[in-house]
């Protein structure tokens, strides 16, 4: 295979992460949507479809690996190939949460328990954009952006203690509502792991550009600014 047909080859497989990463972006949305409005039809949708992200990741791992095992990749072609891996992983987990979220709507269903809406809007879209823009800066190896974006896992830590204490709160206040309560909790903890996960993408975009392994370590990054 010539040069121009590899790099073709591989900007096709840069698309489908894009691809991966939308489709879980999406049913991220729609997931939180259908919490905020209880929607239990559209959240069984989304439980069913869950198996189009897994069945994406799948096929574009067979494809990273044809390309390995035909092509022969070094250097840095070969630590793109190995990050497409476990991005798409990443990915593939990342649907997981988003099944996870709708697992809490059908499992809630009319209960009469308050959701803290404001936070898990605001958690849900920051959340995303970091998702989105960590794929963007892998595909396009932009370290810079890769760098900075580990920064905004805190605010989205924030967002998580705040619902955290409104729900243990509201739990305390009315007893009955502690099963729902930790339905809520749950979801919640899906988009703080989410954005966890896109921390992991940061890192392995600026091994894939440098060659250096990182870590965002950002407790002793607070620590040492104190």
């Amino acid at each position: 295979m010539s040069r121009k047909s590899f790099d073709s080859r591989m900007s096709q497989l840069k698309d489908e992460v894009l691809t991966l990463g939308s489709m879980v972006e999406q049913a991220t949305l729609k997931a939180v949507a259908a919490l905020l409005e209880r929607d239990a039809i559209s959240a069984q949708v989304i439980y069913e479809r869950d198996h189009l992200i897994n069945e994406k990741r799948y096929a574009i791992e067979n494809a990273v690996l044809v390309q390995m095992a035909t092509q022969q990749p070094m250097a840095h072609d070969l630590r793109f190939l190995a990050a497409i891996l476990e991005i798409i992983a990443e990915l593939e987990r990342m649907g997981d949460y988003a099944k996870g979220i709708a697992k809490v709507v059908i499992l809630l269903q009319e209960e009469d328990i308050s959701i803290p809406a404001t936070e898990f809007q605001e958690m849900s879209s920051l959340t995303l954009e970091m998702l989105h823009q960590g794929i963007t800066a892998f595909v396009n190896e932009d370290t810079a952006v890769a760098s900075r974006l580990p920064l905004e896992d805190r605010q989205v830590d924030e967002f998580y203690n705040r619902i955290y204490r409104k729900i243990v709160v509201g739990m305390i206040v009315n007893p009955d509502w502690i099963d729902q309560g930790n339905f809520l909790l749950w979801a919640a903890h899906n988009l703080e792991r989410l954005a966890d996960r896109v921390v992991n993408i940061c890192e392995r975009t600026v091994f894939t550009s440098t060659g250096e392994q990182i870590e965002f370590d950002l407790e002793e990054e607070e620590e040492s600014m104190l």
